[in-house]
């Protein structure tokens, strides 16, 4: 999918979805943030442009929101420190330059809707935009 510049004055942002939900036109390019492919969806179904695996969560991160949601906020410090370290700081400086040429739509596979990686991820870039 390729995206339009943005109008002069506009500012796109990012955009979350669950990689389950079908694709839709103004989903811009497609990101999906997790480091594993989601269950029973095939590649062709989840309509990705890019699995950006570099920029989800160490696997003991990720152990730790979905043990424990109370903890959400020590998840997210750690997910910040994670993202300065390369290659998520690469791979997010990579997300911030497709935003602005158009709408970024960051795709996970998580159950909770509020606090899992990509909710992380999508305010941390945009408090570094």
């Amino acid at each position: 999918m390729s995206a339009a510049r943005p109008a002069a004055g506009k500012r796109h942002r990012f955009r979350l979805k669950r990689v389950y939900e079908p694709a839709a036109a103004d989903d811009g390019y497609r990101v999906l943030v997790d480091r594993l492919w989601p269950r029973g969806l095939t590649k062709a179904k989840a309509d990705v442009d890019l699995w950006l695996k570099d920029i989800a969560p160490s696997d003991a991160l990720r152990r730790l929101i979905h043990g424990d949601p109370a903890k959400w906020d020590d998840f997210v410090a750690a997910y910040a420190r994670e993202l300065a370290q390369e290659p998520a700081r690469t791979a997010a400086a990579a997300l911030r330059e497709h935003l602005r040429h158009g709408p970024v739509t960051l795709l996970y596979a998580a159950r909770n809707e509020t606090n899992n990686n990509a909710v992380a991820l999508k305010a941390l870039l945009e408090r570094k935009a």
